[in-house]
């Protein structure tokens, strides 16, 4: 049952958020729409109009769902990771962790700010895709749901590389190291249909792959991956990764040392 203090706080940290990344828009907003222009023109363009169609479509819509999927996780993750760092830095987070709000608002707060931002990312980045395709969205509820579940899932990963970071290069270690290479190598601009047996099989193991491809279907109607399994592999990784978290906040990790 939550009660009206617990709601106070959550809807408190979840505003807090939110005007934390909407007041900056020209460094949240504006960037990822100049990124994924420069995608649309030279991959979806350029080299799309020499490779023809990928799946039954342009290639040009073939690559819309991963590119926008792309910018939706890299700025879920890079919302939660820099607000939570920085309030670990300047000290402000202690005075949430002497309130009386369970660990569980604070968790669910930070999120639900990366969740927002990754959500109006993706939103301006669909817009933009629609002056270079015109498209038929396949299902509007598995799009939806695919694209808040990958939010989460990268929104939470955010929360814990803050809380493991001690300086500021700590927290784009994940980032370049782990999230670009697996977003790349989950079919944002391929099929995996076209790699040799065995990379598709090492493929399969790319949990980026199963979002990409869960996205496309929902958007286009096309996937290498079953859309089902998308949606369970994305759960149970929120899960995992969720309780991961409390874990760590309930034991002070990095917080309380």
């Amino acid at each position: 049952m939550i009660n009206t203090t617990t709601y106070i706080a959550f809807k408190t940290i979840l505003i807090r958020e939110f005007l934390r990344f909407i007041r900056i828009w020209k460094q949240t907003i504006v960037p990822p729409v100049i990124t994924t222009t420069l995608y649309f023109l030279i991959f979806g363009k350029l080299m799309g109009d020499r490779i023809g169609e990928m799946g039954g479509h342009s290639y040009m819509l073939f690559i819309i769902p991963g590119v926008v999927l792309m910018s939706v996780i890299s700025h879920s993750y890079a919302n939660v990771v820099s607000s939570f760092f920085m309030s670990k830095y300047q000290k402000n987070i202690e005075e949430i962790l002497i309130a009386p709000v369970p660990n569980a608002v604070i968790l669910a707060g930070y999120v639900g700010g990366g969740i927002a931002r990754g959500l109006i990312v993706g939103i301006v980045v669909l817009i933009v895709a629609l002056f270079f395709s015109p498209m038929q969205i396949y299902s509007y509820s598995f799009m939806l749901l695919i694209i808040i579940l990958t939010s989460l899932l990268f929104s939470i990963g955010g929360f814990i590389n803050a809380i493991y970071a001690k300086t500021f290069d700590d927290i784009s270690v994940i980032p370049t190291f782990v999230i670009t290479p697996f977003t790349y190598l989950g079919g944002v601009f391929y099929s995996i249909d076209l790699l040799p047996p065995f990379w598709q099989n090492v493929s399969l193991f790319n949990p980026v792959l199963y979002m990409v491809n869960g996205f496309r279907y929902g958007m286009i109607g096309v996937s290498d991956t079953s859309p089902l399994l998308s949606v369970i592999i994305i759960s149970v990784f929120i899960i995992i990764f969720g309780l991961f978290s409390l874990s760590l906040l309930n034991r002070g990790v990095g917080i309380k040392q």
